[in-house]
């Protein structure tokens, strides 16, 4: 038999919500993915990635606090993990440090990142897409990137991390101008 006062914590659980716990999420880096490591995103951070993505009265304005979202879900990520170590793109100086990222790695953990969000309740106006390529040969070569489908409209858009260093904004951008080759550099360059 159960004791009452088991029964009416387990009523007053279930009739004010869901229990909350942690999530574990697996990062990846080292380049391809070699190496992963488990960062742990506890209920408080989560609730603090929901409340800043329910501010946005409408698409664009989620996908300009997910750009910032993600950025702390890294910087999450970095304080546990040798990511800390990364930085934006792949410099030559980086390629031996425990913790850099390719952009394999980066579109890898952004994938996961925003499965997490949304698993969490915290998108309303999009939906993770799969992870996507570009290939540009004068340039780097292949890129990959995570991507984000706007519900109502169906586009979609990159969401690019290795841009930057870990902690920073990511890129968000129309899946078609990051596939003609976009890059937030040229871009700030450009407007100077």
């Amino acid at each position: 038999m159960i004791p009452a006062r088991w029964l009416l914590a387990l009523c007053l659980a279930t009739t004010t919500g869901p229990l909350r716990a942690a999530v574990e999420q697996d990062i990846c880096f080292n380049y391809s993915c070699y190496q992963r490591a488990t960062a742990v995103f506890s209920d408080a951070d989560l609730q603090a990635l929901r409340e800043q993505l329910q501010a946005a009265p409408d698409p664009a304005a989620e996908r300009a606090l997910l750009a910032q979202v993600i950025g702390r879900m890294y910087a999450i990520a970095a304080g546990q993990t040798p990511i800390w170590r990364d930085r934006g793109r792949n410099s030559m100086e980086e390629r031996g440090l425990d913790g850099a990222m390719d952009c394999i790695d980066h579109s890898i953990n952004t994938e996961a990142f925003l499965r997490l969000l949304a698993g969490a309740g915290a998108l309303r106006f999009h939906v993770p897409g799969e992870r996507r390529h570009r290939f540009a040969f004068l340039v780097f070569g292949e890129h990959w990137a995570a991507t984000l489908i706007e519900a109502q409209s169906q586009s979609r858009f990159a969401v690019d991390s290795w841009f930057h260093d870990p902690g920073l904004p990511v890129t968000v951008v129309a899946f078609e101008r990051w596939r003609a080759g976009y890059d937030p550099q040229a871009d700030l360059q450009a407007a100077r």
